[in-house]
This record gives structure tokens, C-alpha cells and sequence, in this order.
């Protein structure tokens, strides 16, 4: 029997003018590694003749990565906003997910971090960060 573990799920990031080699993600939180938000890539108007049409739109697409507090991964995106306030300009990243589980891959393209915690609330014990790239496009395809 298949699974849809997501155990095995890789996610690496590359940030040509900080990290030219990819990075894999690790150390995410125990219930929500990382997700997307829904597109909308179309609209769609009713006519008062009660015609519908309809228009392509080119979307953005939002990832969400929460990593725990002491994750090993926490220093790539310190750095990649470290050398954005250095610069005083945007670097881009590219990506990819690898999903064995259920056989697919996605690359992402053109990556701006758009959000980032600089550093974990404090509660009983440190809560993960979380932190926002927003991506040009991003391409499934089958393993």
C-alpha cells in the first residue's frame, strides 16, 4: 500500500548571492512543516444576460516554512535577509520539493522573502518561526 508520508519530503533552497549551492530545509515543526496558499488563476464575470466570462490571470505563489526554534535551517534565512539589509537590494531564490510519496516535484521559481521572524516568541518553550517566500511560478512534475 502507497503511503502520503510526509516524512520523506525534501525541500532545498538555493540564493545565488548568498548560497549559489542548495541548502535542504530541515528541523521543521512537529505539525506544520511547510505549506502554500490557493491561487486564483482566473476570473470570472456574470453578464446580466447571465453570459459568463472568464480571464487568465497570472499568479504569485506564497510558501509558508515554520522551523522550530533550535532548527539548523534557521541560519538561511537570517543570512539571506542579513545580505538584503547589507546590499539594500532583493535576492532571489529558486527551490524545489521532492514528495516520493506521492511521486511529484515542483520547482520554484524566482523566490522574493517576503516574510521572516526574526527570532522565535518565548513561551513555555520557544515557539518555531515562520517564515514567507513568495514565488514567481512554481512547476510540478511527476518523479
Amino acid at each position: 500500500m502507497a503511503t502520503i508520508t510526509a516524512a520523506n519530503a525534501i525541500f532545498t533552497l538555493s540564493i545565488p548571492a548568498v548560497f549559489p549551492a542548495p541548502q535542504q530545509l530541515q528541523g521543521y515543526a512537529a505539525d506544520d512543516a511547510f505549506s502554500t496558499e490557493a491561487v486564483e488563476p482566473a476570473e470570472v464575470m456574470l453578464g446580466v444576460d447571465g453570459i459568463a466570462s472568464a480571464a487568465y490571470l497570472p499568479t504569485l505563489t506564497k510558501t509558508i516554512i515554520n522551523l522550530q526554534a533550535d532548527s539548523p535551517s534557521l541560519f538561511i534565512f537570517d543570512r539571506w535577509k542579513g545580505a538584503q539589509d547589507a546590499a539594500q537590494e532583493i535576492y532571489l531564490a529558486t527551490g524545489a520539493i521532492a514528495m516520493p510519496s506521492v511521486g511529484k516535484t515542483f520547482a520554484l521559481i524566482a523566490g522574493t522573502l517576503t516574510r521572516i521572524i526574526q527570532f522565535p516568541s518565548v513561551k513555555k518553550i520557544l515557539q518555531p518561526s515562520q517564515f514567507e517566500i513568495t514565488w514567481q511560478s512554481v512547476i510540478p512534475s511527476i518523479l
